[in-house]
């Protein structure tokens, strides 16, 4: 039997705040932030001290219960449900975990309790989905050797083991695998900073690789499939996921190589009806002016900073999710999976 070490747990909820590693300080610092209050889990998030779209939603749903064991009225319910909504506009999950926490307090006696209960109801589902996507999507890439991944989708980013790299460690776990190759994912090096944190502590076989060499890699016949997750699904199968997924899913079907999403159905959003209503985060530009505390370019040069891209379902080969294998990805096959048992 292979042992698998214990993941990392990014964030938890003490009983009177939520403890969360700040994301911003690894792989050089780990240290551990206590916030005691709607507005200050919101601030973590903007700025992506707390992120990955499943985590940041567990985290905003304990931030309500935060929230109201200070003041425990609706008014101060309503107000924690428009702060944590409006954290980070793109990632389904925010929403999704406030807006059920949100409507089983409303009304009941006990607002902080019945909000915990579904915080904590939010977070075992999380779990639970971790753990089926990982066995379903070591399934279906039985046989890859060499796997390519963006940006940082382990337990940084998910509650459990996560959910690209979930799927990942895996595969490695019941076939092992020659090496898993991490894009930096400028600007903020989620990939550089992050996932090799991870890869590290999974003692899994990895290379760092800068952004642009990835489709010269996967055109070269280098990568056996590429594995992201997701921050967004439309019901039409439409992903948004990290700024150059797209990018990586042109590369991949020139290639004619799997290029597998994975996420749970928390991040669907069948209200959404394709990748053109999604909104695509702008963030600072200073992001990309400057990485790791060194100034890049010069400082008044103008620059776009969009957080996100949206990748058609027709370039995605399979969407895996805790209640199955959307295949091929369309309307159809995305509805069957968020109507699933």
């Amino acid at each position: 039997m292979v042992t698998r070490p214990a993941p990392v747990v990014a964030v938890r909820f003490d009983g009177g705040a939520l403890r969360a590693l700040d994301q911003t300080l690894l792989p050089w610092e780990e240290r551990e932030l206590v916030l005691d209050s709607a507005a200050a889990v919101a601030e973590a998030i903007k700025r992506l001290a707390i992120r990955g779209a499943p985590l940041i939603g567990v985290a905003a749903a304990y931030a309500v219960v935060v929230e109201l064991q200070r003041d425990p009225t609706e008014a101060a319910l309503d107000r924690a449900r428009q702060v944590l909504r409006e954290a980070r506009p793109t990632a389904a999950n925010l929403a999704y975990a406030v807006d059920r926490v949100h409507g089983a307090a409303t009304g009941q006696n006990q607002l902080a309790t019945a909000a915990l209960e579904e915080a904590q109801a939010i977070e075992a589902e999380e779990l639970e989905a971790s753990d089926k996507m990982a066995a379903a999507g070591a399934e279906l890439l039985s046989g890859a050797r060499r796997l390519l991944t963006h940006c940082n989708t382990g337990a940084l980013a998910a509650p459990g083991r996560g959910t690209a790299l979930a799927v990942i460690a895996e595969l490695a776990a019941r076939e092992g695998i020659e090496t898993v190759f991490a894009t930096e994912s400028r600007p903020l090096l989620q990939g550089a900073r992050l996932t090799v944190w991870e890869l590290r502590r999974l003692e899994l076989p990895h290379a760092l690789i800068v952004d642009s060499a990835a489709a010269g890699l996967i055109a070269a016949g280098g990568v056996d499939a590429v594995v992201v997750g997701c921050d967004r699904v439309a019901a039409n199968g439409d992903v948004a996921n990290k700024v150059g997924t797209y990018g990586l899913a042109l590369a991949a079907r020139e290639a004619r190589i799997p290029f597998v999403v994975t996420g749970p159905t928390s991040t669907i959003d069948a209200g959404c009806r394709s990748g053109s209503e999604i909104t695509i985060e702008e963030r600072d530009p200073e992001e990309v002016r400057g990485a790791a505390s060194a100034q890049l370019t010069i400082s008044d040069t103008s620059c776009r900073n969009p957080a996100f891209d949206v990748t058609p379902a027709r370039m995605v080969t399979a969407l895996v999710t805790e209640r199955g294998i959307a295949r091929p990805v369309d309307g159809p096959t995305v509805r069957a999976v968020v109507g699933g048992p």
